[in-house]
């Protein structure tokens, strides 16, 4: 074998795979160049090249099971053949290599359409994109912050858009503080956006009727207006509605209006025409009869942390040619989490870190993800009962009990894993940070 399928081997089949310098001192020495010559070369230390020249002639006897050093390494190797498999999996790892990588995006908000970074979470897309072609249907999205809800709503929408249907999107981290004074307000604020989105002139004196009150108004001018002006389907994603949870009146009116529309889709044609997305990050804490809740009706989908698969995947579109020891060593930090996740891929192919510069930093305030950090760290101080709640879970050497409103409240913020009645940390960087955090303030 040449130099170049060999070190494409190691790259390969190596758990670690080979560091710059290793492969630098394995192909000199294949050369024959002494290391005296090669400290010249280079500008290393030739005791320095010398160590990591023992380190790799182990890992390379280890490998082939036989002793392996500098004077023989050509000899030993050159005149043995590859494998077919090798063949098969050298040239794929080529063909890859040599096709035009797309440039590292700095995740910083939802991961657009037409983004090679997103990675499919199967069978979660291919699910929403069969029910939002159904009359009458809601999809419910789940999933703490930065999990991917509002990138996989925008690929909902564009296939809704590909079937020629109409799309509106309210974002409710748009509305204004006065927008939830009052429960009228917020229903013709609400219809109101919703037709103007649609290029559809507003009408709301002609159909509001104060008598009737602002839900079943909100009806008439949806189904009397908006739906009559429009042929097609209208698909309305509802993102972050968990915001609207802080008014109690305002929630519990809303979402039962949602739910009496989709009750309608099932005798009233005119409603088949409206599907419903709704995305929230947060368990639904406000009170809400079993009959009148859009929150156990439609298709519920959660999203789940990344694979190691997928992590491997999104290392690749990031230009690094990781293994699968490397990819779980991340997963155990950040557990997969698609944010924390895509952050330190973007990091590390800048050459900025190392994957073990990132670990040992990671949980401290010096550490890429201190932002976000922090964040979760004042939501928790504002609440005395999570605070000492979270700190069962990072202290206890086993999974513990909490009462379901808590565990419910530490689940929606990413904080823990749920089996069964059980709660145990979901990741190192949570475990790590927040005992230090917790234990330095109390």
């Amino acid at each position: 074998m040449t130099v170049d399928e060999l070190t494409d081997l190691l790259r390969i089949r190596l758990p670690e795979g080979l560091t710059p310098l290793q492969e630098l001192v394995l192909r000199y020495a294949w050369e024959g160049k002494t290391y005296a010559t090669m400290a010249a070369e280079t500008n290393y230390v030739k005791e320095y090249l010398s160590r990591t020249a023992a380190e790799l002639w182990s890992v390379l006897s280890n490998f082939w099971e036989e002793e392996i050093g500098k004077n023989n390494l050509r000899l030993v190797l050159e005149s043995r053949p590859l494998t077919k498999a090798q063949r098969l999996e050298i040239a794929k790892v080529r063909v890859y290599l040599s096709k035009p990588q797309p440039a590292p995006e700095f995740p910083d908000g939802p991961v657009a359409v037409n983004s090679p970074f997103y990675v499919d979470r199967p069978p979660l897309e291919s699910l929403a994109y069969e029910e939002v072609a159904k009359p009458g249907s809601i999809i419910r999205l789940k999933a703490p912050w930065k999990m991917g809800k509002t990138s996989l709503m925008l690929r909902i929408l564009d296939r809704a858009a590909s079937l020629n249907y109409r799309t509106v999107t309210i974002d409710f981290q748009q509305a204004e503080k006065s927008v939830f004074s009052s429960v009228d307000k917020f229903f013709r604020w609400f219809s109101r956006n919703v037709g103007w989105k649609l290029q559809l002139e507003p009408k709301l004196d002609e159909y509001w009727d104060e008598d009737m009150g602002s839900k079943v108004s909100c009806t008439i001018y949806f189904e009397a207006y908006l739906l009559q002006q429009i042929s097609s389907p209208i698909v309305l994603a509802l993102n972050e509605v968990n915001l609207i949870f802080a008014y109690p009146d305002i929630a519990e009116d809303f979402f039962s209006l949602l739910r009496s529309w989709y009750e309608q889709a099932r005798s009233i044609k005119i409603w088949q025409n409206l599907r419903v997305i709704i995305a929230y990050s947060t368990e639904v804490y406000i009170p809400l009869h079993i009959n009148q809740s859009p929150f156990n009706v439609g298709l519920p989908l959660k999203l789940p942390t990344f694979t190691p698969e997928q992590i491997l995947t999104l290392a690749q579109l990031h230009h690094l040619d990781w293994t699968p020891s490397q990819a779980k060593q991340l997963i155990d930090m950040v557990g997969g989490h698609p944010y924390l996740t895509r952050l330190a891929l973007y990091h590390i192919c800048r050459g900025e870190l190392t994957l073990k510069q990132l670990l040992q930093a990671a949980p401290t305030e010096s550490g890429i993800y201190r932002d976000h950090l922090r964040n979760i760290l004042a939501i928790i101080q504002g609440n005395p009962a999570l605070v000492k709640a979270f700190m069962e879970v990072i202290s206890a050497p086993h999974p513990v009990k909490l009462l379901a409103s808590i565990a419910y409240q530490l689940d929606s913020m990413g904080l823990v894993n749920i089996d069964g009645d059980l709660m145990s940390p979901s990741c190192d960087l949570y475990r790590l940070y927040f005992k230090n955090q917790i234990l330095e303030n109390h």
